[in-house]
């Protein structure tokens, strides 16, 4: 694609940023390199082959909206979420333009669903949360699976089958202020709500499709599905797993953050996500394989925006990928990052 457009990153210099500015170049776009500290994003600038900076900060308004001026869209990759969403989505409403995260939090999510929801809408701009690993290819992939003949279902479960997990610095300041929203109880989706609670989390039996084989995954490992699928699919028990290890990992203060093995920064990290839908006693799967999922967060956000700019929706206002986009055909579309199975 030769675009040409210009896409705003605000934190273009994180881990996940720099994966989208490099998706956004190969897809014919000019990403316009944002964020709080102008050093980084000049160095940036620098490595990339100059393009263009704009310093902006969420305490700013008007920063913010010279950040924004003159591009087509905002893909948002700096969190914590819960305290950059709400000022960069205001900047985007302002210049009415779309506006995308890689959010994984989830209370910054509902924040996003339940403070923007009738404003976006209003003003005919489409703001798409949670589009990235977590939040949006489970939802993507259950959506998939429920097809056009399910209007809705009894349960949905989301296993992550990961081969490791080396947090990002990002992922942990994340989850650090989740855990401070939550006061430190755990989250599920259960009777068609988000409930708190301080049980223990099981350890189960998944049986995920091969190579990968039957693993032990920690139930109840909340992640983003529970608020994107609910937004617009009527599934009273939304449900995910991941793998102890990952898990292990995850909790872990020594775990490094992730390495670059290849030319392309990624590290040598690989997933398996496994979606399992039921109705009726019937049920439906649908497979994602891939690798990195941070690296991977980068052409969802950017198929996503190309979509929005192309006029490839089915919704505005504020709409998870399901909802936003054709789901089969959107995995379909990232073929060259990750294989998907749906169901025939």
């Amino acid at each position: 694609m030769e675009s040409g457009q210009r896409v705003v990153v605000y934190g273009a210099y994180g881990h996940t940023g720099r994966f989208v500015v490099a998706a956004l170049r190969e897809r014919g776009f000019v990403p316009v390199l944002s964020g709080r500290d102008a050093g980084r994003l000049k160095e940036l600038a620098d490595s990339a082959g100059g393009l263009g900076v704009r310093p902006a900060s969420v305490d700013d308004a008007v920063s913010l909206d010279r950040a924004l001026a003159g591009t087509a869209a905002v893909i948002n990759c700096a969190g914590p979420f819960a305290t950059t969403a709400a000022p960069v989505i205001e900047a985007a409403l302002r210049a009415g333009v779309p506006y995308v995260d890689v959010a994984a939090e989830i209370e910054a999510n509902v924040d996003t669903f339940t403070h923007f929801a009738d404003r976006a809408r209003a003003a005919d701009t489409l703001v798409v949360p949670a589009m990235a690993f977590y939040g949006g290819l489970g939802d993507l992939l259950v959506t998939a699976a429920m097809g056009d003949d399910w209007a809705e279902a009894d349960e949905a479960h989301i296993a992550y089958g990961l081969s490791g997990w080396h947090p990002t610095a990002g992922t942990r300041a994340a989850g650090g202020v989740s855990q401070r929203r939550r006061g430190g109880r755990r989250v599920r989706y259960t009777n068609g709500r988000l409930e708190y609670h301080d049980d223990a989390l099981p350890v189960l039996e998944w049986p995920f499709p091969e190579p990968m084989g039957t693993r032990a995954v920690i139930g109840g490992f909340t992640m983003a599905d529970v608020v994107t699928v609910p937004s617009h699919l009527p599934v009273p028990e939304v449900r995910t797993y991941m793998t102890r290890e990952a898990a292990g990992e995850l909790a872990s203060p020594d775990t490094p953050a992730p390495a670059a093995v290849d030319e392309h920064g990624r590290s040598a990290q690989t997933f398996v996500v496994d979606v399992v839908v039921r109705s009726g006693g019937v049920e439906r799967r649908a497979v994602a394989r891939g690798r990195d999922i941070y690296a991977v967060s980068a052409p969802l956000a950017v198929e996503a925006v190309e979509r929005v700019l192309t006029g490839r929706t089915r919704a505005v206002g504020v709409a998870s990928a399901g909802r936003a986009f054709d789901a089969p055909d959107f995995l379909r579309a990232l073929s060259g990052h990750i294989a998907v199975e749906l169901p025939r």
